[in-house]
């Protein structure tokens, strides 16, 4: 048994929590990234695109983050990838992201009455256009709360990259636990870190839902 003050176990924890908060802006980024090229490709009219993005969000919203990462970590070394725990985590989480986005933005842009899309068509505008002159600056709008409140669940999220070995605020958690023999405190000052992320941010994706949202 270490004797760890609780200063040391909350020094300790704050320091994994970098990593935490690391994975979670490169997923939520990385995830935007691709989400967003996925939106734009289903929503074209390009055959066979609007199908394999659906298929592409299926497998991921129908199957486990868990399992994802273990795919991810092993999938990638049995390509002959020397990859790490971060790196690996960070695609899966990425793929993860987008597929999510995706769907929330593909809903917000649904939302937009046809007749938008018809008076940008009436004005001769293509399909880019129509998109980023009228149809996506008012989906923006309604997208903005979702997608606040996505990004609590990746942040969540990261707590499962601990099994493939990546020490984020949890494998902290659990690496001290075991060596002080302390886990409500160790997992209590864990609970605590991830509420101080999370909270806030859930607060304010509620007031920018409530601030965005059509007057009625």
């Amino acid at each position: 048994m270490v004797d760890f003050s609780l200063w040391d176990i909350v020094r300790n924890l704050l320091l994994a929590l970098r990593w935490t908060v690391a994975l979670s802006l490169i997923a939520f980024a990385g995830g935007g990234i691709v989400g967003l090229v996925l939106l734009i490709a289903r929503l074209s009219k390009l055959p066979g695109a609007a199908r394999c993005v659906a298929l592409y969000v299926q497998v991921f919203q129908g199957t486990p983050l868990l399992m994802q990462l273990f795919l991810t970590y092993f999938g990638l070394s049995m390509l002959g990838i020397d990859t790490s725990a971060l790196f690996a985590a960070s695609v899966c989480l990425t793929l993860y992201a987008s597929a999510y986005l995706t769907e929330i933005w593909r809903g917000c842009v649904l939302s937009i009455p046809r007749g938008q899309w018809e008076a940008a068509a009436s004005l001769a505008m293509n399909f880019g256009e129509q998109l980023r002159h009228i149809v996506l600056p008012q989906a923006a709008r309604i997208a903005i709360g979702p997608t606040v409140g996505f990004l609590i669940q990746i942040i969540k999220g990261t707590a499962l990259a601990s099994v493939i070995g990546f020490v984020e605020i949890t494998k902290a958690g659990q690496m001290i636990a075991n060596a002080t023999y302390e886990p409500f405190l160790v997992y209590g000052c864990v609970g605590l870190m991830y509420f101080a992320l999370c909270f806030p941010l859930s607060v304010w994706s509620r007031n920018l839902e409530r601030k965005l949202s059509p007057r009625r």
